[in-house]
């Protein structure tokens, strides 16, 4: 299993982007984290993740769902093994626009880990997040539903909360706040108030100039990560 180091960023296009447009902003995502030594997971469609292995270097490739099965039945479902042998690193579950039932998600998160794929699992309320840290994935993206696509972050409360309530659980659980990230100063704030992790979604992919945005909010984490450590 890859080992992150913090803090790190995932740029997750969900639906939005395919074909050679999630290589064209992989590419560049690919080359603003080298550039600032930031790890960073890269989700795409699944016809996608093979060539976007191929065409990057640094990005860890990140599946955007999977499925708790084995080789074998399972027509239409995704198989964990087949995900890795294509070079996918991590896998999303539970995300707000396809939750899991706890009970598949502890079955999901335990196949990953079978197969050496991060798991990274999404939650909404802070009971939620600490109930998800109890199945011990590898890291979380906690952000409210309700912010999910409108540009709105997280207030101040919500992000300690969800932190404390993971770290309370599973200080190991790797966290992640995204929800309404779009600016390097929301970066800075996230990893201020003691999230691991962030990136985004539609901040990014509505960018009227995607290296533009990635510079800006990669080159805030590195000056934090700098700061952290000097």
């Amino acid at each position: 299993m890859v080992q992150i180091s913090k803090p790190f960023f995932i740029v997750n296009p969900k639906a939005y982007l395919y074909g050679e447009q999630a290589v064209e902003l992989a590419k560049i995502a690919d080359e603003v984290a080298t550039k600032y030594n930031i790890d960073c997971l890269f989700t795409a469609q699944f016809v996608d993740l093979v060539r976007i292995k191929a065409e990057t270097t640094h990005l860890i490739i990140t599946a955007q769902h999977m499925d708790a099965i084995t080789p074998g039945r399972g027509m239409g479902h995704v198989l964990p093994e087949a995900l890795r042998d294509a070079g996918v690193q991590a896998v999303v579950l539970n995300h707000a626009e396809n939750p899991l039932e706890i009970g598949v998600l502890d079955k999901t998160i335990h196949r990953a880990r079978e197969v050496g794929l991060m798991s990274i699992i999404c939650s909404d309320t802070p009971s939620e997040s600490r109930a998800i840290a109890s199945l011990h994935p590898t890291m979380m993206i906690c952000e409210p539903s309700s912010l999910i696509g409108t540009g709105s972050i997280s207030n101040d409360d919500y992000i300690k909360a969800t932190n404390e309530e993971v770290r309370q659980v599973d200080s190991e659980v790797l966290i992640m706040q995204a929800a309404g990230v779009s600016t390097g100063e929301d970066v800075k704030k996230v990893l201020e108030l003691g999230a691991d992790g962030t990136g985004g979604t539609s901040g990014i992919i509505n960018a009227p100039d995607w290296r533009v945005k990635l510079e800006e909010m990669m080159s805030a984490m590195a000056a934090f990560k700098e700061a952290e450590f000097t």
